[in-house]
């Protein structure tokens, strides 16, 4: 009994881990991956969307890599983040929960009442921010790029970030 306890809740325990989302186009507007709209001659929006929640940090660091890669083939040097956008996926919980149930039924002359109790305690806490999506709102420069930090080289973005990501 103990055993089958145990490797119920080590099946538990591997179905609630997920793998980060790969750095690929998404397939359509509302699926796992980056796209891009352009909204002037120099002017995108990038967006690493995770329909299911991912760590918020990677989200932003995929924005800025696919950023840095569409400034490179637009052919230009470095590009400029006017604004920044992160859509927050909510936790359903936080904490221990205790749950109380009552039910009852008759069939024919036969009644029947039972109760139950139920107490979870969530393994590991929530110390990982996550979101669904990051968007960048981004322009292109040329030449030298500015000392802001807003600015950002391009080639610089996309080798430190693969590099750190493993993507290829």
């Amino acid at each position: 009994m103990i055993r089958t306890l145990i490797f119920v809740a080590a099946m538990a325990l591997v179905g609630c881990a997920t793998a980060p989302p790969p750095y690929a186009a998404a397939p359509n507007a509302a699926g796992a991956g980056y796209s891009e709209q352009q909204i002037e001659t120099n002017r995108f929006t990038v967006t690493y969307r995770a329909p299911g929640g991912a760590d918020a940090g990677l989200l932003q660091d995929y924005a800025l890599l696919r950023a840095a890669d569409l400034t490179l083939e637009h052919n230009h040097d470095w590009f400029w983040v006017d604004h920044r956008g992160l859509d927050q996926a909510t936790s359903a919980y936080s904490g221990p929960s205790i749950g109380i149930g009552v039910g009852g039924a008759s069939i024919g002359n036969h009644v029947g009442f039972g109760t139950g109790l139920g107490m979870s305690f969530p393994l590991g806490g929530h110390t990982a921010q996550s979101a669904r999506a990051a968007s960048l709102e981004i322009r292109f420069g040329e030449g030298a790029k500015p000392d802001q930090p807003n600015a950002y080289d391009a080639r610089s973005v996309e080798t430190n970030i693969r590099a750190r990501l493993n993507t290829q």
